[in-house]
């Protein structure tokens, strides 16, 4: 396993949607534990294909906390909502290509999501609190959309100028 550079916004890559995933290969399979790694290594709860450069349907999240409770990989091929409540829930989100940002998103505080695994097994469940917020961030990846679309327009782009910033700082490391 291997841990992949993470791309950093703006990059054209993070903005387009990802295309479905027809078959699993055992590159797409070397892909999601490098992706599970690269996750867990950064820290965060999840990262989605495009994150590294990829542009398909798949995310990996692990909203675990407890450092006593097992770890719960999740690997999703082709995820999407099939549900969401009426309820709605905030939440201060932060992302891996947005590194050290935060920002107040209002999604839905419950969903039922249907994935395949990397069998292309079939699965549905549903999900509540941070593991709602987390899969619906990771799924509004792999469609082109960002947490900071969510906020207001001066917000955003004072973020986007401080990633430039960032990538440039780094370029020059």
């Amino acid at each position: 396993m291997a841990i992949l550079d993470i791309i950093i916004h703006p990059d054209p890559r993070l903005k387009k949607p990802c295309d479905p995933v027809d078959t699993v290969t055992d590159d797409l399979r070397a892909l999601a534990a490098d992706m599970l790694q690269t996750m867990y290594d950064a820290p965060g709860i999840g990262l989605a294909a495009p994150q590294v450069g990829v542009l398909q349907r798949l995310i990996v999240l692990d909203c675990v906390k407890d450092e006593d409770a097992p770890a719960r990989p999740l690997v999703m091929v082709n995820p999407r909502v099939t549900w969401a409540s009426d309820e709605m829930s905030t939440y201060d989100e932060g992302c891996l290509s947005i590194p050290d940002q935060y920002g107040e998103v209002e999604r839905p505080a419950e969903v039922e999501v249907t994935w395949h695994d990397l069998d292309m097994a079939e699965h549905s469940e549903h999900f509540t609190g941070l593991w709602a917020t987390c899969v619906q961030h990771e799924i509004d990846h792999i469609n082109g959309k960002l947490f900071i679309d969510y906020l207001k327009p001066l917000r955003r782009q004072m973020i986007t100028r401080k990633m430039v910033k960032l990538k440039r700082e780094r370029a020059r490391a």
